[in-house]
């Protein structure tokens, strides 16, 4: 496994930006299908915009949201900060900043947030997923060293390698992509049967915290808040908070299908 793909002359394709544009189509695709089935009202145009907006801000988010909980190992390289193709970027720090960029473009489009956002969530979590096998082939977002039969020796000089030297670790990057695969067939399969604006982005918050915080039980990177991984801490904050917001609103209850 190795982080660049391909080498032309000096141009470098790395597997975890082709990754993101993989999933930038993706995206594209599948959020154009969804905001036509929904008419929402927005143009190719107005999707490609905020893609192109939301996806830049979410990978800042993602990356100053890690670099904020590693600051005593960035504050002594403050260029390392720019080598996200080294990895170290957080989701929850991504999903964060991008539903912000969301909120700001549907309050200047003048569309629903949550009929929005719902669209939005499959393709979401289906772009994650992509996103794992760009820290597969990079060696980040790794695991825990295991004597499991799966486990997985990554090069000495990747993330992976440099933290556990020899040692096999937990493929925690391909648990995340499997489980973020079954939210997103859920997601998917659920999306036409009629429930309120707000339901699939619950969902999607609620089973990728439940997801993630599973997963984080065998991560070897995690960011900790004191002796609690933080991605545990927002990961219940996530479910208690969209479960309360399901069960005041009533999101789960059906309108006719569209």
């Amino acid at each position: 496994m190795h982080p660049i793909l391909v080498q032309l002359g000096p141009i470098t394709i790395r597997y975890y930006g082709l990754m993101y544009v993989i999933a930038f189509i993706v995206a594209y695709l599948l959020v154009s299908k969804e905001v036509r089935r929904k008419a929402l009202g927005l143009t190719s145009e107005d999707l490609l915009d905020l893609l192109l907006w939301t996806i830049p801000m979410a990978i800042i988010g993602a990356r100053l949201y890690y670099v904020a909980f590693r600051w005593d190992v960035y504050a002594a390289r403050p260029l390392d900060i720019l080598k996200i193709w080294e990895g170290g970027l957080a989701i929850h720090g991504g999903v964060l900043a991008g539903a912000l960029t969301v909120y700001l473009y549907t309050r200047w489009k003048k569309v629903s947030f949550w009929g929005l956002t719902d669209a939005l969530a499959p393709s979401l979590v289906l772009g994650q997923a992509i996103g794992r096998i760009g820290n597969l082939m990079n060696g980040d977002a790794y695991g825990l060293p295991t004597t499991l039969p799966w486990g997985i020796r990554f090069p000495a000089d990747s993330p992976a390698g440099m933290a556990y030297p020899g040692l096999a670790t937990h493929p925690s990057m391909i648990y995340e992509m499997l489980l973020n695969l079954m939210i997103f067939g859920f997601l998917w399969a659920t999306r036409k049967r009629g429930y309120r604006d707000g339901f699939a982005t619950s969902m999607y918050f609620i089973l990728y915290a439940i997801a993630r915080s599973i997963v984080s039980f065998t991560r070897g990177d995690s960011l900790w808040l004191g002796p609690i991984r933080a991605a545990h801490v927002i990961s219940a904050v996530f479910v208690i908070g969209f479960g309360v917001l399901i069960w005041r609103h009533r999101l789960y209850e059906r309108t006719p299908s569209v």
